[in-house]
């Protein structure tokens, strides 16, 4: 190979050129696994609420994958020996550990299959990648489960300070034009190192002393960008109407009703809205290859489809999404009683009629798609979950809050739950009857 180039360059607005390696990392990016990220936006509906937040799912597997490039870098530099086998799966755990996700990516995920998590998906996609290529994400699988005997590597995929979370934040902020959300990426990889600096079986991720600021930055902006972008009300807004048109498609299914004009949508979306899938079918070939033919063009093609089906209900959820008509969402102070929620259920119930989407007696029924009360919750340093350690001066490691502003941190521990209705903007229900908590 030398008069041949060994790396294949990517061009990323937010980390520059990538460099990928012309071997197993090369070959699984030309997988229909991996290109099938292509399809699916990073942010789900967000891209509805931030005009520019149009990148996918493949934009930050790849990002992933360079940030861990640039990490394995400093640790080597540190002192840190990490082989090249190494080297290679760690770059390909980085590079899949979300491909498992779905369509629209978090809003759906809990939609089509029952105590489902991405993570369960990815890793039966791994297994089969494996098998595949002959064993040859073995290490990888290894790194995936923290079951490989040099744990720092399962850390730099998933810790409170990973590559998937150092990428899509700084990604997500490019892209959406939220700058408090910027994290100083490299400042982090920087002072990361392996504590022993041998990497044996007991080793960890650590921060020098003089990074701590920079973690601090880094939980402040994923702090700020869960409530500016993650869970902005309108991005909630479409996050819960898209989830209502599907409740609106099982009902139909549930009834036994298949109209002609209810099955032009995607065969594969109806194969789980027509079926109970539950998290432990997975593997069944039959539901891995249904799942993978679901992409966003999958959802928005049937949404298409039903705006022109005969049930008056779906047509009016579907218009909406398609032309960004959302309802408002309001957030209280507490979550409401069942009598309020019946009341203003009712409320809706009443417009409906009025609106003639439906008649008296169907409308109750379909004020459920209408009107939603949930809850929103986040903490940006989970103190309960692995631990973020700091190196001090003299090399012993302590917890991020007893070296930090203590108070500080100790409110980015802080689970926030915000409660919240979601409802049609005509329909003018009394959410100051909702008492202070």
């Amino acid at each position: 190979m030398s008069g041949q180039q060994r790396f294949k360059l990517f061009s990323d607005p937010v980390h520059g050129f990538i460099s990928v390696p012309k071997n197993l990392i090369l070959d699984l990016i030309q997988t229909p696994e991996v290109q099938r990220l292509r399809r699916i936006r990073q942010l789900g509906v967000g891209h509805l609420v931030f005009p520019g937040a149009e990148h996918t799912r493949f934009n930050h597997a790849l990002g992933a994958m360079a940030l861990m490039q640039d990490a394995l870098s400093s640790l080597t530099e540190k002192g840190t020996p990490i082989s090249p086998d190494e080297q290679t799966a760690a770059l390909a755990a980085a590079l899949l550990h979300d491909v498992g996700h779905g369509a629209f990516s978090h809003t759906l995920e809990h939609q089509l299959i029952d105590d489902f998590e991405h993570e369960d998906m990815s890793r039966v996609l791994l297994v089969e990648l494996n098998e595949r290529l002959g064993g040859a994400l073995d290490r990888t699988l290894a790194i995936f489960d923290d079951t490989y005997e040099r744990p720092f590597f399962h850390q730099l995929v998933s810790s409170q300070l990973d590559m998937d979370r150092l990428d899509y934040l700084r990604r997500d902020s490019f892209y959406t034009g939220v700058a408090e959300g910027e994290v100083g990426v490299q400042r982090l990889l920087k002072t990361m190192r392996v504590q022993p600096l041998d990497g044996g079986p007991d080793s960890e991720i650590m921060i020098e002393g003089k990074g701590i600021y920079a973690v601090e930055n880094f939980l402040i902006s994923r702090r700020l960008m869960y409530w500016q972008v993650y869970l902005h009300k309108t991005v909630l807004a479409g996050d819960e109407l898209l989830r209502g048109i599907l409740r609106r498609v099982q009902e139909h299914l549930d009834a036994g009703a298949r109209p002609d004009w209810l099955g032009r949508g995607s065969r594969s979306l109806l194969f789980f809205l027509a079926n109970d899938v539950h998290a432990d079918q997975i593997g069944d070939p039959t539901v891995r290859d249904h799942y993978l033919q679901i992409d966003d063009t999958d959802i928005l093609f049937s949404l298409k489809q039903w705006m022109r089906g005969n049930d008056p209900v779906l047509a009016d959820l579907c218009r909406r999404f398609i032309n960004r008509v959302f309802f408002r969402v309001t957030f209280l102070p507490r979550k409401p009683s069942a009598p309020q929620v019946k009341d203003w259920r009712r409320q809706v119930a009443d417009w409906l009629v009025e609106e003639q989407l439906v008649t008296r007696s169907e409308a109750a029924a379909a004020a459920r798609h209408y009107l939603t009360v949930d809850v929103s919750r986040h903490t940006a340093y989970d103190s309960t979950q692995e631990m973020i350690g700091i190196l001090d001066r003299e090399g012993n490691s302590r917890e991020l809050s007893e070296m930090a502003d203590t108070a500080a941190i100790s409110e980015l521990t802080t689970f926030v739950v915000k409660p919240y209705v979601c409802y049609p903007k005509p329909v003018p229900i009394d959410v100051d009857a909702v008492p202070e908590g």
